[in-house]
């Protein structure tokens, strides 16, 4: 048994040696010295000897064991050595140089814009505000001088709700401008006023520069003694430090019901400079083709009518003074009180600011990443 015992431990010391890494050292240790290894398998005659041999072959028995695991330790220890050794070498890291930074995005080009009309309106102190998204009919239409039965709700193309109505303040809807938050303001805070409100609206309407749900900024000023120079100010202020000194600005009288007088406002267009056409040479006269659709003469060669304004100029939205049925509405004496308040919606005045040159608004929103990482 001593002589089969060594043979075994020479063949195991010898394998040992050649072993070229610690998996494979792993594996021949349980070969060794496992519970089906031949080692083991040796050891199954040591019960059927004679007492007096036993003592002394069980000694060397557990001698060459501790021998064996002494030098698979040794090895193990010699092939960790070499393969950290390599490491340094295979994979080896300057901890000094600057990592690489994980992917980043940014705010979208709507949030921005929101950002930059709030503080440009801060600095000639108005605060920002935000009304319902879904309101009552009463603050969306009543409110603002606009009867059940009156046909200037038409214009509105309003979402309502399938919602049960309320007795006072009627059916509920999703909101198709942020003049909801007018008569709000009023109710919540007493004169003066300088707010603007910014928010979500929703219109069932879609073309190049309208979306069924976009953004817009109410600015909303109360006090005594407004006029139409103040609107005229504030206005001018904001399309100065927004778009530009070298854009131009119109007011256009209109009619809403709830401003008296009202105008629209309107800038020259930021994709074709005001000039209305894209390309070189003078501006193309414009004529019905034979399938009804709008084309320029075949001598203007290199020249396009512009998708977005088609005439140099482009509405960014109503303004007026305060009627006083809406004062009377929120709760305020309009022989005390007077105001001017404008709506814009915020995508179509981002749009028009230099430099960006969007021809379409529903790219705003269309989830291209090679149209949002521009910005």
């Amino acid at each position: 048994m001593i002589e089969q015992l060594e043979a075994i431990k020479n063949k195991t010391l010898t394998a040992v040696a050649d072993a070229s890494d610690v998996a494979a050292l792993a594996e021949l240790e349980i070969a060794a010295l496992g519970r089906k290894s031949e080692f083991m398998s040796a050891l199954k005659g040591l019960g059927a000897l004679p007492p007096e041999e036993r003592k002394a072959v069980g000694e060397r028995v557990n001698a060459i064991k501790r021998e064996l695991e002494t030098a698979f330790a040794a090895r193990r220890a010699d092939l960790q050595t070499s393969a950290f050794a390599a490491l340094a070498e295979t994979e080896w890291l300057d901890v000094t140089m600057p990592g690489t930074k994980p992917p980043e995005g940014h705010i979208h080009l709507v949030n921005q814009a929101i950002r930059d009309i709030t503080e440009i309106f801060s600095r000639i102190g108005f605060y920002r505000v935000r009304a319902p998204e879904v309101d009552w009919d009463w603050y969306a239409f009543e409110s603002l001088n606009m009867p059940s039965d009156h046909p200037a709700r038409d214009e509105w193309e309003t979402f309502f709700m399938d919602a049960p109505e309320n007795d006072k303040q009627g059916k509920m809807v999703l909101t198709p401008h942020t003049s909801n938050g007018q008569v709000r303001e009023m109710e919540r805070r007493k004169p003066p006023i300088r707010m603007i409100g910014i928010g979500k609206c929703y219109r069932r309407q879609i073309d190049v520069s309208h979306v069924p749900m976009f953004h817009q900024f109410e600015g909303l000023m109360i006090d005594k003694n407004v006029s139409v120079t103040h609107l005229r100010g504030v206005l001018d202020y904001f399309a100065q430090n927004y778009f530009g000194p070298d854009r131009k600005t119109r007011l256009r009288p209109f009619h809403f019901r709830f401003t008296e007088p009202s105008f629209e406002v309107d800038i020259t267009c930021g994709v074709c400079h005001g000039t209305g056409k894209l390309g070189d040479g003078a501006k193309p006269a414009v004529s019905e083709s034979a399938e009804g659709h709008e084309s320029a003469p075949s001598g203007s060669r290199g020249v396009e009518r512009c998708r977005l304004c088609k005439d140099g100029w482009v509405e960014l939205g109503g303004a007026g003074m305060v009627h006083p049925n809406v004062l009377k509405a929120g709760g305020l004496d309009p022989e005390e009180w007077g105001g001017f308040a404008f709506g814009w919606g915020v995508e179509r005045t981002m749009m028009m600011r230099t430099g960006l040159r969007i021809p379409d608004i529903r790219e705003i929103y269309s989830g291209d990443f090679r149209f949002l990482k521009q910005f």
